[in-house]
């Protein structure tokens, strides 16, 4: 029957379409590190506990360290095997003999596996969290070069009222920032060691669970041994995370993509990273942030696997678990390969500040101040609106923009309007009304730009930056 944990009770061999269907090697060989960081803390509990004795402990301890350096340096093939688990197992006692068979007392798969892909997301996550502070720092970087280059605000894809772009980056920055809420939200609730739930309700072995825990840096034991082999959530909570940052990146990258357009002209990417078309000499195609774009649906379809595997699962473990890691996998390298190379992307770009500008001076985009200058003289703000509309269609069918328009003209349709009007016009001067908390004058961009360099400054602790 070849090396299984469990052949004792069958009469015969696993059907070869079984034993390839079953096998999850193929893709859980990934968290042979972790597997083996747990077996070690795991031999050292059995010892302590009087389960091994010291130079069996060692024997296993030694063997197990050995694997990790053949297998790192190449010398391993991941073959033979249902799973990592049994892989290393196998290989362990092939080498250190019957000691080797004694790893697994007061353990199963079940908690083994839990245990594997909390320490793998452990390690992951920061990594994430890291590499999304760097862009990050990309935008704190623009909004600081950028403080006082306006562009138009848009709602619909229209034209609306302008801002800055500082202030346009600077939004960017608190939808990133609450993704790193959420995945330190995440991290700190998967910070909990399953191992010593066994199968789902735990040993009759004196063991010591707290002492594995302390071993491998978690800051708790689960509660429920049903719950710990069962449970999913912290995968589940990470995709999700994982599935509202792959948003924000994908709308970061469609206003790149709007922006590098003919029809916008608002930046240039840089040649490093831009292709071109095998066909049309002239293209310089922004596929790097349509690939962001376009990963984002692969890690929504893997939150939604998750949740419709663990939907219909009585409590504890059921071979459906199995279905976890790919996702969970893939969701990572995909995080991680698009903040790393949208950030450089970004960094590189060169904004056509005047066509920016020039952009925010048309599309009517002080409409909403004149309203609000009707408004301050005491005209309903509803009414104010309809002027202002009316306005806008005289501006129309004249080819002008408002500020065109003579005071006369303003007069025949409100005679509030005054010579300070047009001091209310210019695209400075509606920016700079706007200064209040959160708003795009420049005086508050400042503070909040102020602000976001003060979070960065405070994460930097977390990565010894």
């Amino acid at each position: 029957m070849g090396m299984k944990l469990w052949g004792g009770r069958f009469r015969k061999d696993t059907a070869k379409i079984v034993e390839e269907f079953h096998s999850s090697l193929s893709f859980d060989h990934r968290l042979y590190r972790q597997d083996i960081q747990g077996s070690i803390a795991h031999a050292r509990m059995l010892a302590a506990v009087g389960l091994l004795t010291v130079d069996e402990a060692q024997e296993i301890i030694e063997g197990l360290k050995g694997i990790l350096k053949d297998i790192e340096a190449g010398r391993l093939s991941f073959e033979g095997a249902e799973d990592i688990h049994t892989y290393i197992e196998k290989v362990l006692t092939q080498r250190i003999g019957e000691a080797g068979k004694k790893l697994h007392t007061a353990r199963s798969r079940n908690d083994q596996v839990a245990l594997d892909l909390r320490l793998f997301l452990k390690e992951e996550i920061p990594e994430i969290s890291y590499l999304l502070h760097r862009l990050q720092e990309v935008l704190v970087n623009l909004a600081q070069e950028h403080l006082n280059t306006i562009m138009p605000g848009y709602t619909h894809l229209q034209r609306a009222q302008p801002v800055t772009l500082a202030h346009h980056f600077l939004a960017y920055f608190e939808m990133l920032e609450r993704d790193q809420g959420r995945l330190m939200d995440c991290l700190k609730r998967l910070d909990v060691s399953p191992l010593g739930s066994g199968a789902l309700a735990g040993t009759t072995l004196p063991i010591d669970r707290e002492m594995v825990a302390r071993e491998l840096g978690f800051k708790e034991i689960a509660a429920n041994s049903l719950d710990a082999v069962g449970d999913r959530d912290f995968a589940i909570e990470f995709l999700a995370a994982a599935s509202l940052l792959m948003m924000h990146l994908s709308r970061l990258a469609e206003e790149i993509i709007l922006w590098s357009t003919e029809e916008f002209g608002f930046l240039e990417l840089d040649d490093a990273y831009t292709t071109g078309s095998s066909m049309m000499p002239q293209k310089k195609n922004p596929d790097v942030a349509e690939l962001v774009r376009g990963k984002t649906g692969r890690v929504y379809g893997h939150l939604v696997g998750l949740l419709t595997v663990l939907k219909g699962l009585p409590l504890a473990y059921n071979k459906d678990l199995q279905e976890d890691k790919e996702g969970v996998f893939d969701t990572v390298d995909t995080l991680k390969g698009c903040l790393a190379a949208l950030t450089p992307l970004l960094a590189t770009a060169k904004f056509k500040t005047q066509r920016m500008r020039a952009a925010a001076e048309g599309g009517f985009s002080n409409a909403t101040d004149v309203a609000e200058y009707l408004v301050r003289k005491g005209v309903p703000f509803r009414e104010a609106h309809s002027i202002v509309g009316a306005l806008v269609l005289r501006c129309l069918e004249r080819g002008c923009r408002l500020q065109d328009l003579s005071l006369e003209e303003f007069k025949a349709f409100s005679p509030l309007f005054s010579e300070d009007i047009y001091e209310q016009l210019s695209v400075e001067a509606c920016l700079a009304r706007r200064n209040l908390p959160g708003g795009p004058a420049p005086q508050a961009v400042k503070k909040a730009l102020e602000r976001a360099q003060g979070l960065l400054a405070q994460r930097a602790g977390f990565f010894k930056l």
